[in-house]
């Protein structure tokens, strides 16, 4: 696990620092900021159009070998955009294409290597894994695009993507000596299955190992745990986390505070952040019921940001927004990734990468225009309320639902006769 996680922390680098590198290239390219985005969603369209049939492929293929192969694929897309940029012979169709196929192999990549970090370690201690990979991956963030300025001002935007292409290449080089956990792979007793009811009666395991995308998305569906998770999980990204664009409109708008003000607050954001990753690091039976809570708790102190008359008292409230947020997402992302049985897991994470590429590009043109309607402090506090609203009358809902069917006019169904010997 140490090896895994110190080659997921270069690689994390290495591809914050393309990423930064991208967007400067394209910028300097086009001149526009609108082709910038293109060439994100452009890497990120085929997670919402293949993420289906990644996941499958990851419950079909030996996962190390799919994990190695994904890996070195990713590197060699870096190379040759490496290459490109240096001989400058690289154009802007030909980047979009090759964020395509970035996007494409990451629909195998990231359910590969997500599931096989969480076989290194028993079951009991997925969610510390979990978290651990959060910590990773936000101080993979924070140094590879502190990084990506270095070596674009030196080298220029190639020595970032051949630089990331080494890391993919260190992560492919460790896979084969990883050893899973003798336990990894069974049922996890983390986060218990709902007990089987009259109304909802518990499928048994299938005998074998599926390779459907189908399978997936109807086993998906028909977990109303994992139904609300994407639920809760979809209103709080669209209308709740997406602070890089709201505190920075709330900071140098109505509060008055330069550029460096906002530095401040996404680096509380960040500290905050990998806090949480650590504290949650401690959880040991993740709920969607946590998850709800922890995200109705960020959408209360969401609104009171959006109130907030001054910034320190905003900076006051930014670090635990952080950390219940980090708390959120890795106990969301335990549940994800133990709730299905084993067989299933690739395709589940399959159908969540389709949903939250979904939700990911739609969120900020629709925070975009709410913030433009009314304001950042409007959308700040429109956002928690609908969060926290949707929230609160979910788990209402399900505590109807779950109320035993024993009122007036019903009796308990009387006990069976014993047969005779």
């Amino acid at each position: 696990m140490r090896w895994w996680s110190a080659a997921n922390l270069v690689s994390n680098a290495g591809t914050w620092m393309q990423l930064t590198a991208q967007n400067l290239l394209v910028l300097h390219l086009t001149g526009s900021a609108a082709a910038t985005g293109l060439s994100l969603s452009a890497q990120a369209a085929p997670g919402l159009l293949l993420g289906l049939v990644g996941g499958a492929a990851v419950d079909a293929w030996p996962r190390r070998l799919t994990a190695s192969l994904s890996q070195a694929l990713l590197a060699v897309v870096g190379f040759v955009t490496a290459a490109l940029v240096l001989t400058d012979q690289l154009t802007v169709p030909v980047l979009m294409v090759l964020a395509a196929v970035t996007g494409l192999i990451a629909t195998v990549d990231a359910p590969a290597c997500a599931l096989l970090g969480n076989d290194l370690v028993p079951p009991k201690d997925v969610p510390s894994s979990i978290a651990l990979g959060s910590v990773v991956s936000g101080a993979g963030r924070v140094g590879g695009t502190a990084l990506a300025g270095v070596v674009v001002s030196w080298w220029g935007p190639g020595a970032a993507y051949a630089a990331n292409g080494i890391s993919f290449l260190a992560v492919a080089a460790v896979i084969p000596f990883l050893r899973p956990h003798p336990e990894a792979g069974q049922e996890a007793p983390a986060v218990p299955a709902a007990p089987a009811s009259p109304r909802r009666p518990a499928a048994p395991a299938p005998a074998r190992r599926g390779t459907g995308a189908r399978e997936g998305l109807g086993f998906f569906l028909r977990r109303p745990r994992l139904v609300a998770l994407a639920a809760i999980t979809a209103i709080s990204s669209v209308f709740g986390r997406n602070y890089g664009l709201t505190l920075a409109v709330l900071v140098t708008g109505p509060l008055g505070g330069a550029a460096g003000a906002f530095g401040t607050v996404s680096t509380v954001l960040a500290v905050g952040g990998v806090a949480g990753a650590v504290l949650a690091g401690r959880l040991r039976s993740p709920s969607v019921r946590l998850v709800g809570a922890l995200a109705a708790a960020g959408a209360v102190l969401q609104i009171a940001a959006g109130l907030s008359p001054a910034l320190w008292i905003l900076l006051l409230l930014v670090a635990p927004m952080a950390v219940v947020e980090s708390v959120s997402d890795t106990a969301g992302t335990t549940v994800l990734q133990t709730d299905p049985p084993p067989h299933m897991r690739g395709r589940v994470l399959g159908v969540w990468r389709t949903a939250s590429t979904g939700w990911s590009l739609v969120g900020p043109p629709l925070l975009g225009l709410l913030m433009q309607t009314v304001g950042a402090r409007g959308a700040l506090v429109i956002g928690g309320v609908l969060i926290a609203g949707t929230i609160g009358a979910g788990t209402v809902l399900r505590e109807r639902c779950r109320r035993p069917a024993l009122g007036l006019g019903t009796r308990p169904a009387p006990e069976p006769a014993l047969a005779p010997a």
